[in-house]
């Protein structure tokens, strides 16, 4: 049974950056498409990022493409999330999830889910 475990998640300043890393366990991570989400109070968890078996095809959000970096190192079984220019609006529980079925990444749907991490932008 794959587990995740999300790291990296804190207070930073607007327009600081952040490096989420997604660990697996229990399974090798590279079986899986990961994806990462966000969710904040009242919304619905969104797919922010995705990253396919051998991290040949990445896909983003608008909302955080050309600032968020998804990369993956099947070798150290983990999906990291580089966030740059880091906005108030980024503030989120983030979290990463794991499935072999691209429309369950896609749907926010994925069998494996890691716990979150508090991500909050602030001065």
């Amino acid at each position: 049974q794959l587990q995740l475990a999300e790291s990296g998640g804190g207070l930073v300043q607007p327009g600081g950056s952040l490096r989420l890393s997604c660990a697996g366990s229990g399974h090798t991570l590279d079986s899986y498409i990961v994806g990462w989400y966000r969710q904040t109070p009242g919304k619905e968890r969104e797919e922010i990022s995705s990253i396919n078996f051998s991290g040949t095809c990445t896909l983003y959000a608008k909302s955080v493409k050309g600032r968020f970096t998804i990369s993956r190192d099947n070798a150290k079984n983990t999906v990291d999330l580089q966030m740059n220019n880091l906005t108030p609006e980024d503030s989120a529980v983030y979290y990463c999830g794991a499935d072999w079925d691209p429309k369950m990444i896609a749907t926010a749907r994925p069998a494996y889910w890691g716990q979150g991490i508090q991500v909050t932008v602030s001065p």
